[in-house]
């Protein structure tokens, strides 16, 4: 298994690569000068070329380039053309707020998408599939943003309540834990729905398998023939969508951060964007990128646990 680790890490090298110079160019392309837009502001100087030049942005951009990697091998990602300060310093207050927001909206995914699936796959065609699968149909279709706006406008205007203000974890535990609930529970909704759709079909395809029949034939309990025989193989797939779904869950915190005014990276990509300070999108993009890299490692080598006949 230590081989197979080094092989998919040698491999992540070049996605990293291709990834970072996709994540460099994309910002340069948004419509606006952020020169001009700091001129704007009276943020420095008055002179539009000066201005440039003491950012570093009149030189050609494969310079640029190489000198953003030069700083990411020294282990830095470069410093907020806005305020000077370098991004890792930053990114570091803001990334365990959007990790742990991630990690509960993926959990709330599979506390309510594995389960329903499960119930679905075992009373099919019955009042409860019917309903697991329209739930789930409405779920992909509504997308997580309108729900969060509706979840904050309406209890305020019918009720006066609005999402609690942001609290730190030093100052509050428990209520630092409690204000992710809603937010994770809108993000985890459309994941839900997903991995209950796969975990149905995947299960319905293994419970015809001649193995789960003999083993209902020899007396087990439905129960254990469905949790002990047949789960195990039907989330082998389950586990690689869910192992994709990180990237839906990472870019949608961007919006619902915003929504609900949780100061982690995607409220800091928000504000970056409108700005257009390169560095900061570019550092936030990129870490995102390794995460999801290192997640679908994760679920590769999940499938040898789910599974013992899988060699690496």
């Amino acid at each position: 298994m230590r081989v197979y680790i080094l092989r998919r890490l040698l491999v992540a090298v070049p996605s990293l690569l291709i990834a970072s110079l996709i994540v460099f160019t994309l910002p340069r392309l948004i419509p606006g000068d952020v020169v001009q837009l700091m001129l704007e502001e009276k943020a420095y100087g008055k002179d539009l070329e000066d201005l440039r030049a003491k950012l570093g942005l009149n030189r050609p951009l494969y310079v640029q380039y190489f000198d953003w990697m030069g700083s990411i091998v020294r282990g830095r990602l470069g410093e907020s053309l806005w305020t000077r300060q370098p991004v890792l310093t930053e990114l570091t207050r803001r990334l365990p707020v959007t990790v742990t927001l991630g990690i509960f909206a993926t959990l709330v995914s599979i506390a309510i998408g594995v389960p329903i699936g499960v119930l679905a796959a075992t009373r099919q065609d019955g009042a409860l599939d019917f309903f697991a699968r329209s739930a789930a149909i409405l779920g992909l279709s509504v997308p997580g943003f309108v729900l969060a706006i509706l979840v904050t406008l309406l209890p305020a205007i019918w009720w006066g309540w609005t999402p609690p203000r942001f609290v730190a974890f030093t100052k509050d535990p428990a209520g630092h834990l409690l204000q992710f609930v809603l937010p994770a529970l809108i993000l985890g909704v459309a994941a839900a729905a997903a991995i209950m759709r796969l975990t149905r079909g995947m299960l319905l395809e293994v419970l015809r398998q001649d193995y789960v029949r003999t083993a209902a034939a020899k007396g087990l309990r439905e129960r254990v023939v469905v949790l002990k025989h047949a789960l195990k193989n039907a989330l082998i797939p389950v586990v690689t969508v869910l192992g994709l779904q990180v990237a839906g869950i990472a870019g949608g915190s961007v919006i619902i951060e915003w929504i609900f005014g949780i100061p982690g990276m995607g409220q800091f990509l928000v504000d970056a964007i409108v700005q257009r300070d390169y560095p900061v999108i570019q550092g936030i993009n990129l870490i995102i990128v390794t995460l999801i890299v290192l997640t679908n490692l994760s679920v590769d080598l999940l499938y040898a646990v789910l599974d013992p006949r899988i060699r690496y």
